[in-house]
């Protein structure tokens, strides 16, 4: 579902007709904690061989989850693995209410300052719609505080000179605007054009919502990586690159895989400048290298490192483990140039009109 309501289209989704691996949940148990990662340990996985296509390429095909409870970033008073009493008291749910609540009357903190929009989050709906996981990832065995690994400390390094001045003057061409002036000010992913968050990436790493789920399709010559977010989809060429040239520089980037022995990598180039990863755009110069490895039947180990050195300080990245998602993936039907939009603009128009009549609205931003 999308950003600032537009979950509608649940009752629209369609099934994708892919043939899917037969999956058994793997579960680690300890004190009620079931995770699907830790299974790479059990003794009873000793015989287990990584699943191939008819190229000898391990199989990385079928439908796959990123959820969980581990944060993007470390605090910075932690170290990088939680105790085991950590996790206990992180994944206990409260009563009906999950570990990690998408409510304000489950738990979630109230926005009482902001944008009518940024005061609603948390109430506008119920828990049904919201997954923000109920596990925290585990990876070598460890559970993880942050998904970023590196740096050592598991939060993004800090902007370059040149890229703290591109972000101001990203602000200072925004604020002769206000926010509802044209539909091109409006997110992406309001606009139902990618995701918001980065769900397809590069790097794909889940958002803080919902619908953290991923379909992959894999042959000899491509890699096709879908998500449920906007049905965003992903089309990898594998071999040698033929990158485009710099100026053309499309939504998820150009995308080329190859193979390390049984290592998916893939390198990404050509990143959109308006597909900014939270915030901060892309320069002509990023590159994204991620890392696809099996480790059991029910999981694959995701690793990226994003290279921008005209706007970060240095390369970083991190680690997050997909694991089998034993459903049906959906489609999400978004569409771009989303219906609410036009009703958006239309409001702030007449907000405008009231405004100028000398009226009011108590319901303005």
């Amino acid at each position: 579902m999308g950003h600032a309501g537009m979950e509608v289209e649940m009752s629209n989704r369609i099934t994708l007709p892919l043939a899917l691996l037969l999956a058994v949940l793997c579960a680690f148990a300890t004190d009620g904690i079931v995770s699907t990662v830790a299974a790479q340990n059990r003794p009873s996985d000793a015989d287990w061989e990584v699943p191939r296509t008819v190229d000898g390429h391990p199989d990385l095909q079928g439908n796959w989850t990123n959820v969980t409870l581990t944060p993007f970033q470390r605090r910075q008073d932690q170290g990088p693995v939680y105790t085991l009493d950590e996790v206990v008291e992180i994944e206990r749910p409260d009563g009906d209410c999950p570990a990690n609540p998408g409510t304000v009357a489950c738990g979630r903190a109230e926005s009482t300052t902001g944008s009518a929009e940024v005061r609603l989050r948390g109430q506008e709906y119920s828990e049904v719609y919201w997954d923000r996981g109920s596990q925290i990832a585990i990876v070598n065995g460890e559970y993880r505080t942050s998904l970023i690994t590196n740096p050592a400390n598991g939060r993004r390094p800090p902007l370059t000179e040149e890229g703290q001045r591109r972000l101001q003057e990203n602000r200072e061409v925004r604020s002769q605007f206000n926010q509802y002036d044209h539909p091109e000010l409006r997110p992406l992913a309001e606009r139902c054009i990618v995701s918001f968050g980065s769900s397809a990436g590069p790097p794909m790493i889940p958002n803080t919502a919902y619908n953290n789920n991923y379909v992959i399709v894999q042959t000899a010559d491509y890699v096709m990586i879908k998500a449920e977010m906007v049905h965003d989809v992903r089309i990898i060429r594998l071999g040698e690159p033929n990158r485009l040239p710099a100026h053309i520089r499309p939504w998820f980037g150009d995308s080329w895989g190859r193979w390390e022995g049984d290592v998916l990598v893939v390198e990404t180039t050509n990143i959109s400048p308006t597909q900014a990863f939270q915030g901060i755009p892309a320069s002509a110069e990023m590159k994204v290298t991620e890392r696809f490895t099996r480790v059991d039947e029910n999981t694959f180990l995701y690793e990226f490192t994003v290279d921008d050195p005209t706007m970060y300080t240095q390369p970083w990245g991190g680690e997050i483990p997909y694991n089998r998602f034993n459903d049906k993936v959906f489609e999400y039907a978004c569409h771009e140039g989303n219906y609410s939009l036009a009703s958006v603009l239309s409001g702030a128009r007449y907000q405008e009109r009231l405004e100028a009549q000398g009226g009011g609205d108590t319901r303005r931003d």
